[in-house]
């Protein structure tokens, strides 16, 4: 089964690919997508969505793990822009039929580490650990896409899915 990580951003998207197979996970690709902070709002979701749809098109993905937006009571305008690119990776999604799962941080932090408050440098080194990688997944977005991904896997593993 072939997984798509992404964890939605207006600046920078991280995006993790990852087959899974019997439990085990294999990181395919893994890299951000960036968009330019003087650009209007527009262009720049014009931009993820672009970038969105030419990941799904190379990868191929059976299933893509997203996070569920989070608002903070003291920074709520961030979940409002997180919303926005988290609604044109979904709706790119949509257009090509790929089934999406979204999940909450405290989830994909307990799946990865055992703990739904472990800190950004543990889900990181359990992601290294596991996947067998030489060094640290960075920057966060590209581990924050790895762990949905993981997570994903996970979870279908668990409801008895056969990858």
């Amino acid at each position: 089964m072939r997984i798509l990580g992404i964890d939605p951003g207006l600046q920078v998207c991280g995006y993790a690919c990852l087959d899974a197979e019997l439990g085990a996970e294999k990181l395919v690709e893994a890299g951000v997508i960036r968009t330019e902070r003087d650009d209007g709002l527009e262009q720049r979701l014009n931009r993820i969505a672009e970038d969105a749809e030419s990941l799904l098109s190379s990868f191929a993905p059976d299933v893509v793990a997203v996070e569920q937006l989070y608002s903070h009571y003291a920074h709520p305008r961030t979940a409002i822009l997180m919303g926005h690119a988290r609604g044109v990776i979904l709706q790119k999604c949509a257009e090509a039929t790929i089934e999406v799962r979204s999940f909450s941080a405290t989830r994909i932090k307990k799946s990865i580490t055992g703990n739904g408050r472990a800190s950004k440098e543990q889900v990181q080194r359990t992601i290294q650990t596991v996947l067998n990688l030489s060094e640290l997944p960075e920057p966060n977005d590209v581990a924050d896409a790895i762990a949905a991904a993981m997570c994903c896997a996970n979870s279908l593993q668990a409801l008895g899915k056969r990858y």
